[in-house]
Order: structure tokens, then sequence, then C-alpha cells
């Protein structure tokens, strides 16, 4: 049987989705947050490309059951069905920024995520 997971209503959900389903050990959950071809620019300098794939990547991620916070988050850039959003990470690394899309329902899914932005 499939989880019922909670779905972003808002461009704002995804973080805190994230890390909570991260901090559950959730891989597939967290993959789900993502568009079917959607671009995660994670390992530092390469690109994952694809749900499967990213993915993959999630779960070498939470392997080791790392605890997340969510972090501050920086007003959200819309235009129509798009938006960007950002964080200030707690870890220095400069920011965190996803290009998201409202879906047909009225959900949003990630499409571009850059985890680390270092400034």
């Amino acid at each position: 049987m499939t989880a019922v997971r909670e779905k972003a209503t808002t461009p704002e959900d995804l973080a805190r989705i994230f890390v909570e389903l991260a901090n559950a050990g959730d891989a597939a959950g967290m993959a789900e947050l993502y568009e079917p071809d959607a671009v995660l620019a994670f390992p530092p300098g390469s690109e994952t490309v694809g749900r499967a794939a990213i993915r993959a990547v999630l779960e070498q991620l939470i392997e080791g059951r790392p605890h997340f916070e969510v972090e501050e988050p920086m007003p959200t850039v819309r235009s129509g069905d798009l938006a960007m959003t950002s964080t200030r990470p707690a870890d220095g690394t400069g920011g965190r920024v996803q290009v998201v899309r409202r879906q047909p329902d009225g959900t949003w899914l990630r499409v571009l995520d850059r985890p680390e932005a270092h400034s």
C-alpha cells in the first residue's frame, strides 16, 4: 500500500515537507516533491535528472539518518504557475534555491533544485 503524504499547497510548503520526510527517512516521499523530469544540482558539481535518479541520490543523502532543520525562508518570487523559493542555509553554503511549478491539481512540485549555491 502506498503511503498518503502531504502535498504542497503553496511553494513555501515544499521546504518544510522535504525536511519532515528527510527526518522520517522517506526518500520516496522526498522524490515525489519533484516533477518527473526535474533537475537536482546535487551532488555538488553535477546534475541529477528525473525523479527516479533524484530518489536514488536522496536515498544516499539520508542513509546515515542525518537530522535536518527547516531553514529561514527568503521571499518567494512568483510568475503565474512558476515560483522561485529559497532559504538561508544554517550550514553557511550561501543559499538554497528552487524553481517550482503549480500542478493542474493546484499543488506545487520542484522543477529545478540547487541545494548548495555558494555566495
